[in-house]
């Protein structure tokens, strides 16, 4: 960050610019890669994670909520309105069915009236977190990130969370503090699964520490065999990184609470153990591995509409892995037909091709030393900046030019 001429506001160098806009083409094509740009996901049915849009021309708030593929927000909807919603699970496309009035989908028209398996939320008329606000917020001056719970797929702003976000989110799955109350038994695993570090742990200002023991009529039984008093567990505080924290790290000992036979969730639940009930609940990598799958947790799963949690492969990490997966893949093969440059290059001789290449990148590095000249010394790269760098490349290149007339005779 540089200021020009004493100013107190700051600014980014053009370095900064790229590195964030590199981050986030990194993160778009995680997001995007594991959809389909060019079909309608319809006929797959309930898609079991794709990347959803709303349309706020189409369908706008007062109306029926209504999602639409990939495909959709760009053949069908180009130009219009659209809320982001990132990634969903088990949705169908609505595009062009009874939601959208005479409206009908380019892509695939021959739908039914209605989806009836999809979930909608207030994310479909793009607003947010326990505020109901839209994100970005113009009216909203504090700098907060927002956070999706893995659940009810809802996007919380971090302070709305009634906790305290611990580092590296991003390696971690959060559940909010409503989806955790509809599926109590997630409680009794809150206090057997470690959370990894934070930088502190205190209780959100107007909240309560309710120390409670998630009970059900199952768990009553077990008390009762089992009367020891419940201790108040509070989120260990761990030294090590959760960036830097291994896979083998996070599944060692993984098995430990389920090494006995029968079900791991009576075990926990047996120890007497418990977990302050306050705010969301943050989840570190591969907890699902530790989640009891006998023949009961699975009914229990169905019932509290939470079967996923079961399937590894369900998170949103996984997807991205596979859209990065998909994406490199094309790149190694036939994305060539999609690409521009490359179908250019693909008509050119092996002469021109290395020719065009060797241009390429004598031009990136000379643009690079350029723009770090003025990281090194604090200032903002203009238009004029750029316009002169690309003006003395020509010049240069025109100087070659003409030297190449001349012949020795």
């Amino acid at each position: 960050m540089a200021a020009n001429d004493g100013e107190e506001d700051a600014t980014v160098s053009l370095v900064d610019v790229l590195e964030e806009d590199e981050e986030l083409e990194n993160e778009a094509s995680a997001v995007l890669g594991g959809s389909d740009s060019e079909k309608c996901s319809y006929p797959e049915g309930y898609v079991k994670r794709q990347a959803l849009y709303a349309c706020n021309t189409c369908t706008p708030k007062g109306g029926e909520p209504a999602g639409i593929c990939l495909a959709c927000s760009y053949k069908c909807h180009e130009g219009h309105d659209l809320f982001e919603l990132y990634t969903k699970r088990n949705f169908r496309c609505d595009c062009g069915n009874d939601k959208f009035g005479e409206m009908e989908c380019k892509l695939f028209a021959d739908k039914e009236n209605v989806n009836s398996g999809n979930k909608y939320s207030h994310n479909f008329f793009g607003l947010y977190c326990t505020c109901d606000r839209p994100y970005p917020d113009p009216e909203d001056e504090v700098p907060d990130e927002m956070i999706q719970c893995i659940v009810c797929e809802d996007w919380f702003h971090g302070r709305h969370l009634g906790c305290v976000v611990p580092d590296c989110v991003e390696l971690q799955e959060m559940i909010c503090q409503s989806c955790m109350n509809k599926t109590p038994f997630l409680w009794n695993y809150a206090a057997h699964i470690e959370v990894p570090s934070i930088t502190k742990v205190s209780p959100c200002k107007g909240e309560e520490d309710v120390k409670v023991e998630v009970e059900n009529d199952e768990e009553e039984k077990i008390k009762n065999e089992n009367p020891k008093s419940p201790v108040d567990v509070k989120v260990q505080v761990n030294g090590t990184s959760a960036c830097k924290r291994k896979h083998q790290e996070e599944t060692e000992g993984s098995s430990e609470e389920g090494s006995c036979s029968g079900c791991r969730l009576r075990e926990m639940k047996a120890s007497g153990r418990s977990q302050t009930l306050q705010g969301a609940m943050f989840w570190p990598s591969a907890w699902r591995i530790k989640l009891c799958t006998c023949a009961d947790c699975k009914i229990l799963y169905a019932d509290a509409g939470v079967p996923f949690l079961m399937d590894e492969m369900d998170t949103v990490l996984a997807y991205e892995n596979k859209g990065k997966s998909t994406e490199q893949a094309e790149q190694a093969g036939g994305a060539e037909g999609r690409d521009p440059l490359m179908s250019a290059l693909n008509n050119l001789n092996r002469v021109q091709q290395l020719e065009i290449i060797h241009e390429y990148n004598d031009m990136k590095t000379e643009l690079k030393d350029y723009l770090q000249r003025f990281a090194a010394e604090g200032k903002v790269v203009t238009p004029e900046d750029i316009r002169h760098f690309f003006e003395q490349q020509q010049s240069r290149k025109r100087r070659r030019a003409n030297a190449g007339q001349y012949y020795c005779s």
